[in-house]
């Protein structure tokens, strides 16, 4: 994929941080609760941490304890790393890795205004991170490694910043066969987090040509048609989403405030259950 997908990415997920969508709104607290946030976790964040942009609980399964350093791709509102943040306490760092100016901004204001004294977000994409080689305890990540082109250079660039015996706790969409063409070929499919997906073999060969011994990936058995919940909850022509994309505002893109918005074509001829998963992605730098 090329530099146009990566534009194609960021004004998309700028366009959505501009928006209002958040944890108040039904469509996407409800897909927050279908891929596996409860409803404690997300009332101790602030709502606009939450846009309905996850296809799991990275938090859940990593094991984090107080003191460690804990590094979230694509951070998008700081949904995980406040999380994160209350797992590895004032002794401990959450950071954010997001490649979006406006989602990087969004982070830090929700991060000011609930008091988070252990967090930081950085301004950059996850195959380049500025962060100090083994200096990670933990990696984690929701729905994001899909959305980049070069998958291979963001899982060196994780074996880089953990540490010896960190561990990866990701949460992202593969594939478990082809995909039509049709989605395969489509841009809001791979914005949607879709068509930018890998075999779940690949996935893994990936983790290992990195250098991580002990992978695995398994299937949550989600249902990844509950991105549809989001549709509606917030409008695509707001003045924050007409500035931040023209192409958003078309008549055929009304009510596409969410990133998965535009799969709604897609879905109604296609099970995308059948051709992907969500699932949890672990492995062990030795």
């Amino acid at each position: 994929m090329s530099k146009t997908i990566t534009d194609a990415v960021r004004d998309k997920y700028a366009a959505v941080a501009a928006s209002d969508l958040s944890g108040t709104h039904s469509g996407v607290h409800a897909v927050a609760e279908a891929f596996g946030y409860s409803a404690e976790e997300l009332a101790s964040i602030p709502a606009q941490a939450n846009m309905g942009l996850s296809c799991g609980n990275p938090t859940a399964t990593a094991n984090l304890r107080p003191g460690e350093v804990v590094v979230d791709l694509g951070s998008g509102g700081g949904l995980d790393v406040f999380l994160a943040s209350k797992k590895v306490g004032p002794t401990g760092r959450a950071i954010g890795i997001d490649m979006t100016p406006e989602m990087v901004a969004r982070a830090t204001t929700n991060a000011q205004r609930q008091g988070f004294s252990n967090v930081e977000f950085h301004l950059s994409t996850i195959n380049q991170m500025p962060l100090d080689s083994d200096s990670a305890d933990c990696v984690i990540s929701n729905c994001v490694i899909n959305l980049v082109p070069d998958k291979a250079a963001v899982f060196r660039e994780i074996f880089r910043v953990l540490k010896p015996g960190g561990r990866v706790a990701i949460s992202d969409i593969a594939l478990k066969k082809q995909l039509p063409p049709e989605v395969g070929n489509d841009l809001m499919a791979y914005i949607g987090c879709v068509a930018g997906a890998i075999p779940v073999e690949e996935y893994e060969s990936g983790l290992k040509a990195a250098g991580f011994s002990t992978v695995q990936i398994v299937d949550t058995k989600k249902d990844l048609n509950a991105y549809a919940k989001v549709e509606g909850q917030a409008a695509c022509c707001s003045p924050a989403m007409d500035e931040a994309t023209s192409s958003c505002c078309t008549p055929q893109a009304q009510g596409t405030a969410s990133v998965h918005g535009g799969l709604s074509h897609l879905t109604a001829k296609y099970d995308i259950n059948e051709f992907a998963a969500s699932v949890q992605v672990y492995a062990v730098k030795s």
